[in-house]
C-alpha cells in the first residue's frame, strides 16, 4: 500500500528544526533521516492498516483509535496544536496504539536498515505527536461537511466505526 502523501504530510509537518533533531539523533545528514523516516512512517501504517483489519484485541484498539480521531474535533493550528486536538496529543487512544506500534516497528526499521532499535525508537518518539497532528487535520478534512459516525467509548468500533475511520483513506494517498 502507498503511503507517500501521509509520509508527505508528516514530513512537511516536520519542518527543518524537528529534521535537524532526527538527523542529530541518527547520527547523519537531513537526507538520510529524511528516508529513515520516510521509511519508518510506511511501516507503521502497513502495522496499523494490518492491526486495523484483524478481528482481535488489537484490532477493536486501532479500530476505536482510528474512529476517535475521525470523531475529534477540527485541528488547532500553530503551537496550539500540542495541547489540543480533543486529547489525542494528551493521551488519547491513538497515541496509545501508536506507542504500542513503536517497539515491532523499530524493530522492523532497524532491521531494514542497520540502524540500532533503541534510535529509531528514539525517532517514533519525535514522529508520534506530528502523526497524531497529520492524521486530525486529515480527518478533519475528510469529514468536513458530514456529521461524524461511530461509537464514542468505542464499544461498537468492530463494525459500527470501521467504515468512518478507514485506515486507507488517512494513511493511504490521501489528496493530491
Amino acid at each position: 500500500m502507498s503511503h507517500s502523501s501521509f509520509q508527505d504530510d508528516v514530513l512537511g509537518e516536520l519542518g527543518d528544526d524537528r529534521m535537524t533533531e532526527i538527523a542529530g539523533l541518527l547520527g547523519t545528514d537531513t537526507s538520510g533521516a529524511r528516508e529513515t523516516v520516510t521509511q519508518t512512517l510506511g511501516v507503521m501504517a502497513d502495522d496499523l492498516t494490518q492491526k486495523f483489519d484483524t478481528q482481535d484485541a488489537d484490532g477493536a484498539e486501532v479500530r476505536q483509535a482510528f474512529a476517535e480521531v475521525s470523531e475529534a474535533e477540527p485541528p488547532l493550528q500553530g503551537v496550539a496544536t500540542f495541547g489540543g486536538l480533543g486529547g489525542l496529543l494528551s493521551g488519547g487512544v491513538m497515541a496509545g496504539v501508536l506507542a504500542k506500534v513503536s517497539k515491532p516497528v523499530a524493530a522492523a526499521v532497524s532491521k531494514r536498515t542497520g540502524i540500532p532499535a533503541a534510535t529509531i525508537s528514539r525517532v517514533i518518539e519525535t514522529l508520534i505527536p506530528v502523526v497524531l497532528a497529520v492524521l486530525a487535520k486529515r480527518a478533519a478534512g475528510r469529514t468536513a461537511g458530514t456529521g461524524a459516525a461511530g461509537t464514542a467509548d468505542g464499544a461498537g468500533a468492530g463494525a459500527g466505526g470501521a467504515t468512518s475511520a478507514d485506515p486507507g483513506e488517512l494513511l493511504g494517498g490521501g489528496k493530491k
